[in-house]
This record gives C-alpha cells, structure tokens and sequence, in this order.
C-alpha cells in the first residue's frame, strides 16, 4: 500500500534521481575537487586565486530547464578550461573519464570570476517526463519533484564526509519576464559570499537577491510518512 501511495504521488522520482546522482557521481567526483582546482591554480599563476570557490558549483532551476551549453543560456558566462579529469573503472566501463569545466563569470563592473560550474544533470530527466504522456508528469508535480530533489541532495550531501566543503547548491526560480543576465547574477552573488564566508554551515547565509529562494519556499507539504523509506529530506 505504501509502495503504491508513493507511485501513485510520484514521490519515489526525485528522491530515487537524488540518491543516484549522489552515489553514482557526486560521491565519486567531489573528493578529489579541491586536488583538481588546486592543479589548475599552479598551472595558471596569472589568474586570481580564491580557495573558499574550489568547489564544484551545482546549478538546481526548479523549472528543470537544463542548457547543454551555459554560454547560450548566460553570454556572461565563457568557458575557459576542462579541470583534470578523474579516471575511475565503473560498472564494467574502463577507465571511464569524469571532468568539469571551468567558467568566467563577468559581473556587472566587468571583474571575471573563475569557478567550476554544472548544472544537475538529473533535472532534465525530470524535464523529459513532463514531456512525455506515458509519465503522465504535470508542471506543477515537476516544480514539486525539482524541489524534493533539492531538498533530498542537500540533507545528503550535508551527511557526507567524502564530499565536505567541496560543492555548493544554487537553487533558484528564473524570473516570469527574461533576464539577459540573470545566471550569471545569481553565481556572482554565491561566489561573493564564498568569498566573505567563516567557516559556518552552508545553511546560515541569508540569501537575499531578488530571486533568491530559502529553504523555507523549498519545503513541500509533504508528510514524511508519505516518503519512500528510508528518506532523509530536508542551501546556501
């Protein structure tokens, strides 16, 4: 009966896509984030070095609109490198390659920002079954799924010890009216606060652009003892 309340509410979705995208990549590649940074901070001597940003920065739009190419969705935002890649032999596939990419973030005084950025590739899974009528997915369920997987990967990822201090979640609502720039704002405004941060949980910055969502918008009426067990739910 349980199994099939969680089916029938689709609540199995994002917590299941939350659990696979930690433990199948996250797990894997955040370990050895900082090693990469750090190498490319050697190699590049000429660019400013911040450590508190050698992270990987994890773009959540809760309208799980995904773009293949950040250049398109942001003109402030140019790729400027591949970090070294990590080699991992995984489910039969051999050397299989994990690497990130390494933007430049220009803000509204014309100052670059170098970080690396991607967006959580499980959304667009998200995106497709709302498209597709077999999965039967309104906007509003996936609006609720995007936010379930938010608040899933957070409380997970707040429980790792392999994946401390090197991520940092931006989950945000783009604007009804399109904004040129609006991305490139919202990584800026996360990079300033690395940039001014002590060493105080991710959850005890106030967020405050425009756009900015708290834990508290994330939060879905949700009874946990409608979850798909075990659950562990709960970024700034």
């Amino acid at each position: 009966e349980m199994s099939e309340m969680s089916e029938r509410s689709k609540q199995n979705v994002a917590h299941g896509l939350a659990w696979s995208y930690y433990t199948g990549y996250l797990k894997l590649v955040l370990p050895w984030m900082k090693k990469s940074m750090e190498e490319f901070s050697r190699a590049n001597p000429n660019l400013p070095a911040c450590r508190k940003t050698w992270k990987l920065h994890i773009l959540v739009p809760l309208s799980c609109d995904v773009y293949d190419d950040l250049e398109k969705a942001d003109s402030n935002i140019q790729y400027v490198t591949d970090l070294t890649e990590t080699t991992l032999a995984r489910g039969g596939i051999k050397r299989r390659v994990y690497k990130h990419s390494l933007y430049a973030i220009t803000d509204e005084e014309n100052q670059l920002w170098h970080c690396a950025v991607e967006y959580a590739t499980p959304l667009q899974t998200l995106y497709a079954m709302s498209q597709d009528e077999c999965a039967a997915f309104s906007r509003e369920e996936r609006l609720e799924q995007a936010k379930l997987f938010y608040r899933t990967l957070e409380e997970i990822l707040k429980g790792s010890k392999e994946c401390a201090d090197a991520y940092r979640l931006i989950a945000y609502e783009e604007p009804e009216e399109a904004e040129t720039h609006f991305l490139s704002r919202e990584i800026v405004w996360h990079l300033r606060q690395e940039h001014h941060e002590i060493a105080v949980p991710e959850r005890g910055h106030p967020h405050t652009p425009s756009t900015a969502l708290d834990s508290a918008e994330l939060n879905l009426q949700i009874s946990l003892s409608d979850l798909p067990q075990p659950l562990r739910t709960d970024g700034f």
